[in-house]
Protein backbone atom coordinates (compact mmCIF):
# COMPACT_ATOMS: atom_id res chain seq x y z
CA UNK A 1 0.00 0.00 0.00
CA UNK A 2 1.48 3.10 -0.78
CA UNK A 3 1.76 6.29 1.39
CA UNK A 4 -1.08 7.96 -0.37
CA UNK A 5 -3.12 4.91 0.00
CA UNK A 6 -2.81 4.59 3.17
CA UNK A 7 -3.65 8.76 4.34
CA UNK A 8 -6.65 7.51 2.29
CA UNK A 9 -7.43 4.71 4.44
CA UNK A 10 -7.04 6.53 7.62
CA UNK A 11 -9.51 9.27 6.60
CA UNK A 12 -12.12 6.54 6.17
CA UNK A 13 -11.37 5.17 10.00
CA UNK A 14 -13.70 6.31 12.61
CA UNK A 15 -12.15 7.13 15.99
CA UNK A 16 -12.81 3.41 17.25
CA UNK A 17 -11.02 1.71 14.73
CA UNK A 18 -8.00 4.05 14.35
CA UNK A 19 -7.20 4.27 18.14
CA UNK A 20 -7.81 0.13 18.15
CA UNK A 21 -5.26 0.09 15.62
CA UNK A 22 -2.91 2.31 17.25
CA UNK A 23 -2.91 0.40 20.77
CA UNK A 24 -2.06 -2.76 18.65
CA UNK A 25 0.89 -0.80 17.58
CA UNK A 26 1.80 0.13 20.58
CA UNK A 27 1.70 -3.59 21.87
CA UNK A 28 3.81 -4.51 18.88
CA UNK A 29 6.14 -1.44 19.77
CA UNK A 30 6.62 -2.66 23.20
CA UNK A 31 6.64 -5.92 22.61
CA UNK A 32 9.82 -5.89 20.39
CA UNK A 33 8.77 -8.65 18.09
CA UNK A 34 9.67 -6.87 14.66
CA UNK A 35 12.52 -5.88 12.69
CA UNK A 36 13.73 -2.04 12.79
CA UNK A 37 12.09 -1.22 9.97
CA UNK A 38 8.82 -3.25 10.89
CA UNK A 39 9.49 -1.05 13.55
CA UNK A 40 9.99 2.71 11.95
CA UNK A 41 6.78 1.64 9.43
CA UNK A 42 4.45 0.85 12.51
CA UNK A 43 5.53 4.19 14.22
CA UNK A 44 4.92 6.17 11.28
CA UNK A 45 1.91 4.83 11.20
CA UNK A 46 0.84 5.46 15.24
CA UNK A 47 1.84 9.15 14.32
CA UNK A 48 -0.21 9.24 11.35
CA UNK A 49 -3.41 7.39 13.55
CA UNK A 50 -2.53 9.71 16.75
CA UNK A 51 -3.45 12.90 14.73
CA UNK A 52 -6.18 11.52 13.31
CA UNK A 53 -7.82 10.98 16.57
CA UNK A 54 -6.82 14.28 17.73
CA UNK A 55 -8.47 15.54 14.86
CA UNK A 56 -11.54 13.50 15.59
CA UNK A 57 -11.65 14.50 19.46
CA UNK A 58 -11.25 18.48 18.38
CA UNK A 59 -14.11 18.28 15.91
CA UNK A 60 -16.20 16.44 18.78
CA UNK A 61 -15.51 19.08 20.88
CA UNK A 62 -16.47 21.81 18.94
CA UNK A 63 -19.87 19.76 17.90
CA UNK A 64 -20.40 19.49 21.55
CA UNK A 65 -18.92 23.24 22.23
CA UNK A 66 -21.78 24.56 19.06
CA UNK A 67 -24.54 22.58 20.77
CA UNK A 68 -24.10 24.19 24.28
CA UNK A 69 -23.53 27.89 22.42
CA UNK A 70 -27.15 27.56 20.48
CA UNK A 71 -28.53 26.46 24.24
CA UNK A 72 -29.78 22.82 23.08
CA UNK A 73 -27.71 21.25 25.87
CA UNK A 74 -26.78 22.79 29.14
CA UNK A 75 -23.80 21.97 31.22
CA UNK A 76 -26.14 20.40 33.49
CA UNK A 77 -26.83 17.60 31.21
CA UNK A 78 -23.68 17.28 30.29
CA UNK A 79 -23.00 16.24 34.16
CA UNK A 80 -26.09 14.69 34.41
CA UNK A 81 -28.20 16.45 36.72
Amino acid sequence: MSKSEKIVDLEKLDFETALSELEHIVERLESGDTSLEGAIDAYERGVQLKKHCEGKLRDAQLRVDKIEKDGTLSQETLNGE
